[in-house]
């Protein structure tokens, strides 16, 4: 590697990493690390106690990912009892009038739900309804503590008194439900807006506690959506991740591992490359670690839809640096795991490309990221703790005719999380090394598109169509995504240098779910 801390940061390389660049003769050409990637010490805590002897036992079966936690949801029903008075308006409105209406929606809802997590395709726990009358016996419900999100049916209270200071207090996620056409017809139907949100005498939302996209009203599918996003949330932030190499980020250096930290209070634990070569090394040295690497090596070229177009021993050398992975993500408690100087460092020491490494680790339910960019890798968290399912870090071209074409080395196969897509097994581009996935990722495919900003304040997205996954001279596996807004628009979107992309339409669940962080939505319908 050639680092040189004179290197001007302002030149961009036609690659996907800067680093690792082999002498060209051309300066414009010789990227550093230190002039693109600024060095990140400061950020991240050492992971201490590493020896191949205290991996190995972690590493030495294919265990699958932990599993995301549960979102953990505490229906609350809100009600009133109408008793009838002589010239005075004593029934609200609504149809729960009585304690018998209350306590048969409650049985409704419960039914409800029961039914809901059954159909959720992401870890999901409902409480025992619980009913009160007012704000106030809210601190009598024992269970509410332990929940994530307390989820409101409105069906009883008219102007709210006390709810939205509550809601605040508690300190939760909160979501309202109400009924229209389900029926029966909930009295807060009719006051949602002046009384919950607009605190009955403005005409913008005041409310602190739940806004306008907090409200559902009847559908049990717009419900599971928000708990969906909540559930990703809820398992991106306070994330930990292992960074091998040390954290960065592409373009702003040390600033993006920050961010991460300041907007998602990510947990990065290190691993200096030195300590990792002799983790190499001890595994290398182990016989049954060693065989295990061939036979799994073996084992992934038979799987259907694979053909081998690198050596053998570049995909044996990537399944023991898998094992390695596994390890050192074991050894830190965690599912996540990025490599910085992916090309340049980690090849003489490995022996290989980390590129069909870190697809195998996502494919086995891993977070596995290449390039240690934190400016994207939360997105990339966030994306794959919403759909369960792994995603891919992509370096975006240039759109034009309603299409762009996205490319990397790292694509996983399972981007459905089930189906096992065909693959090439090729070298890494720029090195013409190591072993790298050509992904023939569904051509007709929905996926949604994230691109978060530099500057941590904003993250656009919009939903497209894989429509072609050609084979071009840029990273291996590439897709041509189709887009519905103008070409003009999304260049002037253009955020980063990499996007994720994943299977499937979640622009909903991705805007719900920033509304709890400090980043923009911004939707590129």
């Amino acid at each position: 590697m050639n680092d040189d801390p004179n290197r001007s940061p302002s030149v961009c390389p036609a690659r996907c990493c800067p680093c690792g660049d082999r002498e060209s003769g051309n300066p414009s050409h010789n990227i550093t690390r230190r002039g693109f990637l600024e060095s990140t010490a400061i950020t991240g805590l050492a992971l201490g106690g590493l020896s191949w002897s205290a991996l190995s036992a972690a590493a030495s079966e294919e265990q699958p990912a932990p599993a995301r936690r549960p979102l953990v949801v505490k229906p609350v029903l809100v009600h009133r009892i109408s008793t009838r008075a002589p010239k005075t308006s004593w029934r609200i409105w609504g149809g729960l009038q009585t304690q018998d209406d209350a306590d048969r929606e409650a049985v409704r809802i419960r039914d409800e739900l029961v039914k809901l997590q059954g159909s959720a395709d992401f870890p999901l726990r409902f409480l025992p309804v619980s009913l009160v009358r007012d704000a106030k016996q809210l601190d009598a419900v024992a269970d509410l503590p332990s929940a994530d999100v307390l989820l409101l049916y409105a069906a009883g209270d008219y102007w709210f008194a006390g709810f939205r200071e509550a809601i605040v207090k508690l300190g939760k996620d909160a979501i309202v439900f109400s009924r229209f056409l389900s029926g029966p017809l909930y009295s807060s139907y009719t006051t949602l807006s002046p009384c919950l949100l607009r605190g009955g005498s403005k005409d913008r939302r005041i409310s602190q506690g739940v806004d306008e996209l907090d409200v559902v009203i009847d559908s049990q599918e717009e419900l599971l959506c928000r708990l969906r996003a909540l559930g990703g949330l809820r398992n991106t932030i306070g994330t930990r991740i292992v960074a091998v190499g040390g954290p960065s980020g592409w373009g702003i250096g040390a600033q993006a591992p920050k961010l991460a930290i300041d907007h998602w209070k990510l947990d990065i634990r290190t691993v200096p490359y030195k300590e990792l070569g002799e983790l190499i090394k001890a595994a290398r040295a182990d016989k049954a670690t060693a065989e295990r690497s061939r036979r799994r090596a073996a084992e992934y070229l038979k799987l259907p839809g694979t053909t081998l177009e690198t050596t053998k021993e570049f995909v044996e050398n990537a399944f023991l640096l898998e094992q390695v992975f596994r390890g050192l993500m074991k050894q830190a408690d965690c599912r996540a795991i990025t490599v910085n100087s992916c090309m340049g460092t980690i090849m003489p020491i490995a022996e290989t490309s980390a590129c069909l490494t870190l697809s195998v680790l996502n494919d086995a339910g891993f977070q596995a990221f290449c390039e240690s960019d934190f400016v994207v890798i939360p997105a990339g968290m966030l994306a794959a703790n919403i759909a369960g399912r792994p995603v891919f870090l992509q370096d975006p071209c240039y759109p034009a005719n309603h299409v762009i074409v996205g490319a990397h080395c790292t694509a996983p196969r399972k981007m459905d999380g089930k189906t096992l897509d065909p693959a090439r097994i090729v070298t890494h581009y720029e090195s013409d090394y190591g072993a790298a996935p050509k992904v023939e990722m569904q051509k007709g495919m929905k996926v949604t598109n994230l691109l978060p900003d530099f500057a941590g304040e904003s993250m656009a997205c919009f939903v497209g169509e894989i429509v072609d996954v050609p084979f071009l001279p840029i990273c291996r596996s590439q897709i041509v995504i189709r887009y519905a807004c103008s070409d003009r628009l999304l260049a002037e979107r253009m955020r980063g240098y990499h996007w994720i992309t994943f299977y499937g339409d979640y622009q909903r669940e991705v805007e719900y779910a920033l509304r709890r962080t400090k980043i923009r939505f911004e939707g590129l319908a």
